[in-house]
């Protein structure tokens, strides 16, 4: 356990978190909406510090950033543990073990050894992902901090939780991050993710306003979060922020307790890559159909093809020094080449 940030007392036994925007008033002996940070006589503990529950190197095209270091390698770290209850989660039976099953594991591996690990591996790249890296922020800084001194890029793939507070302490190591947006309705938030829709938008608004490079990712799901003017609505939010804000949207497969729905269409799935790009957004992305078009990067002044992928594979076709080799056109990005 490590005594846990971003938190204060209400009174002699209660405890108020404030690390993300479930904002948990949380009684003795109790633990808040994540699962792993626990009231302990007035004091808030985290239980999942460098409880690493998985380890990867992935292709940094996973999480997904298509325009961060493309064809880089991401060591990608993550605990038990979640602030959202999605019931289409794709890997609830690490995210939710906490509430379920009240399982906290992991071997502990120090803050070193990661940045160490990713050294070893060639990683361009830290990734804290699989679950929410927020609700284990406390490791996630004293990762990101060597890291950062070591030359190693962090990245964070996240619900778009976070607070004021942990971004404010978190962005001076931030390099890059994909936010999931889960539909532009609040209701679906409450029903889906017992969670809402504002907070998210905040730290979206909050990651453009450090200058951090950030992707946006919705996981198109039938009959819930396909409609065509909440996509519009979503994709005018994004390209009024940024028109070079990268859209991915990812086709729905039935999880962990939503079975009843179909796999997305591909029609579907690109009719709302047509509703961003109508919105003036200038890069969307179709996600889980290797092999799609849509998969790829174009230029959006000329149209030609600069960046070609299938799954997590990339080549560069049309780029010269970051730019379209055709018009000159700059690739909006970090790392690009």
């Amino acid at each position: 356990m490590r005594e846990a940030r971003w938190w204060r007392r209400v009174d002699e036994s209660l405890v108020h978190c404030f690390l993300c925007s479930q904002q948990c008033r949380i009684p003795p002996n109790e633990r808040g909406k994540c699962g792993v940070r626990e009231n302990r006589e007035g004091t808030l503990w985290s239980l999942v510090y460098g409880r690493v529950i998985a380890r990867n190197v992935d292709p940094i095209e996973k999480k997904p950033l298509y325009h961060f270091h493309p064809g880089t390698r991401s060591y990608s770290i993550a605990t038990v543990g979640c602030n959202f209850r999605c019931l289409f989660c794709q890997n609830a039976d690490i995210s939710q073990a906490p509430v379920e099953y009240g399982n906290i594991w992991g071997p502990e591996i120090p803050p070193h050894e990661i940045v160490e690990q990713a050294r070893r591996t060639r990683c361009t790249s830290i990734s804290y992902t699989y679950t929410e890296p927020t609700i284990f922020m406390e490791y996630a800084l004293d990762v990101a901090e060597p890291a950062h001194r070591a030359g190693i890029k962090n990245v964070f793939v996240t619900n778009g939780y976070l607070s004021r507070e942990s971004l404010k302490s978190l962005a001076p190591f931030l390099d890059a991050a994909n936010v999931d947006l889960k539909a532009f309705d609040d209701d679906f938030y409450g029903k889906q993710c017992g969670a809402r829709l504002k907070p998210v938008l905040k730290t979206l608004e909050g990651l453009k306003e450090a200058g951090i490079w950030f992707e946006v990712t919705t996981l198109l799901i039938p009959g819930l979060n396909d409609g065509e003017e909440s996509l519009r609505r979503l994709a005018g939010f994004l390209a009024a922020l940024d028109p070079s804000i990268p859209w991915h949207i990812s086709r729905f497969h039935p999880m962990y307790h939503m079975t009843d729905r179909p796999v997305t269409g591909v029609a579907a799935l690109h009719r709302a890559r047509e509703i961003g790009i109508e919105a003036g957004l200038r890069y969307v992305y179709v996600g889980n159909v290797p092999g799609d078009d849509g998969e790829n990067t174009y230029c959006h002044r000329c149209g030609n093809l600069l960046i070609d992928r299938f799954g997590f594979t990339m080549r560069i076709r049309g780029l010269r020094e970051g730019k379209c080799e055709q018009c000159s056109t700059v690739l909006a990005g970090v790392g690009i080449s």
